[in-house]
């Protein structure tokens, strides 16, 4: 076999585990649910991962990825720090709507055990927060954006996003979510205070 087709065994499965991931979530998965789903033998499926660990952690490294490729971009089309801050927003809060096992396992306390977790998320959120300093700064540069503290606005900006994710996601239909994230804009990047009125 190639190493094209061992690829894409790896691929194969890691997709079926997706799905099972999804539905069922992690405890519940087994590594013959993952057989099943994948139409491979449980002798393959070992072949490739030694346990159902390794194969979570391909998934979540996937996805995590996937998120972040999109955001990145959504973000290098623009070249306007406002326009690209907007981008990073709106595609953050969308694609997490198809990355729904790394954004479970985000959440979720209980995957606290699995020794990559902390990693994972570790990376994950110091390459977003990243993202949204630099476009900051590259703001405060060319005049757009008075921000004393980058850094600190970074994380306020990343922070309430991630407290607005279930709001977003459970409570609102999928066709609001956009309209939503606009009014979020509008109050990150203009705030709702009047600074013509007179005080």
């Amino acid at each position: 076999m190639t190493t094209e087709e061992k690829d894409n065994v790896r691929e194969s499965i890691v997709d079926a585990a997706c799905d099972l991931f999804g539905k069922f979530g992690y405890k519940k998965t087994t590594m013959d649910d993952v057989a099943l789903a994948s139409r491979k033998g449980k002798t393959a499926i070992y072949y490739y991962y030694k346990n159902k660990d390794e194969i979570f952690r391909a998934v979540i490294e996937r996805e995590a990825k996937q998120l972040a490729d999109v955001i990145e971009k959504a973000v290098s089309i623009h070249s306007n720090p406002v326009e690209k801050l907007k981008a990073y927003v709106i595609a953050r809060m969308q694609a997490l709507q198809n990355v729904a096992t790394f954004y479970d396992a985000m959440k979720n306390e209980l995957l606290d055990h699995l020794s990559f977790m902390d990693q994972t998320r570790e990376a994950y959120e110091k390459s977003e927060l990243e993202t949204v300093r630099k476009i900051l700064l590259e703001g405060n540069k060319n005049g757009q954006f008075k921000i004393k503290r980058p850094e600190a606005t970074a994380i306020t900006i990343v922070t309430l996003l991630k407290g607005l994710e279930i709001p977003f996601f459970i409570q609102t239909k999928p066709e609001d979510v956009e309209e939503k994230v606009k009014n979020l804009l509008d109050i990150i990047c203009f705030g709702i205070v009047n600074r013509a009125a007179k005080k």
